[in-house]
């Protein structure tokens, strides 16, 4: 199986630790996010990477190269616009979509480059293959700015925004449960086909406008396990207690 990391962001939250540096090279407990995301694929079988760039586009490439591509086979996508999470898969389908002629390798790993878990990736997959989802997002109950809207079903059928706004439903249905949603994805390369959209663009936007087409997008409860967002300086030093304190693995 392939996974593609989500790097691209300017990590603006970040600052000042993304002053001289794109986020993925930002520090946690002595190992930079980039090479944490890696370890954890390499973890679970993967060696088969992209990582797209664009903030310190330059660096990224550098440290790469510095590290040997940490023995993984690693490719970069580098964006000269920023793509958001949709457009930037999109442009990595060449190395996505190839699947080498095995049904079994017809779904990939999206990761984004800032959050730091414990979630069993072989557990979202095997729950992706069983439920033939053309994506499966891990998923948790907890406070958050945006809200992914399930079924009885664990299908998406909306999304809403905090805890108090109206919600954006694409399929009618009751009841429903609101879940944060982890920035960990297994995606079927079937999507590629699907995608309408262009240039710039969510990959949300582009589940929810097929969920209301009777597509599979479902949910995957990682309640059990750790998880936290590296998007600002003091959720990275929190981290950092995490992995000292070990609950968590840095």
């Amino acid at each position: 199986m392939k996974a593609m990391i989500l790097a691209a962001g300017l990590g603006t939250r970040l600052r000042p630790l993304t002053n001289d540096r794109p986020k993925a090279l930002v520090e946690v407990g002595g190992r930079t996010m980039l090479e944490i995301t890696l370890a954890r694929l390499r973890d679970f079988g993967i060696r088969d990477v992209i990582v797209n760039v664009h903030h310190f586009a330059d660096l990224v490439v550098e440290y790469l190269k510095k590290k040997n591509n940490f023995d993984m086979h690693i490719e970069v996508s580098i964006e000269d616009e920023l793509l958001d999470t949709g457009g930037g898969v999109k442009k990595a389908s060449w190395f996505l979509n190839d699947s080498g002629g095995n049904p079994k390798e017809d779904s990939f790993v999206l990761h984004n480059v800032d959050v730091l878990s414990s979630i069993d990736l072989e557990r979202v997959i095997v729950a992706h293959r069983k439920n033939q989802a053309l994506a499966t997002l891990a998923v948790q109950d907890r406070e958050t700015s945006r809200y992914l809207l399930f079924d009885d079903r664990q299908q998406l059928c909306g999304r809403r925004a905090g805890r108090d706004h109206a919600p954006e439903f694409v399929r009618s249905t009751t009841p429903v449960h609101a879940r944060a949603f982890s920035g960990i994805h297994i995606i079927s390369a079937r999507l590629f086909a699907l995608m309408t959209e262009q240039g710039s663009f969510s990959i949300i936007d582009a589940y929810l406008r097929l969920a209301a087409q009777g597509e599979k997008i479902m949910a995957f409860d990682a309640d059990q396990y750790y998880w936290r967002d590296l998007g600002r300086p003091e959720n990275v030093a929190q981290a950092e207690k995490d992995i000292a304190n070990k609950l968590i693995s840095g």
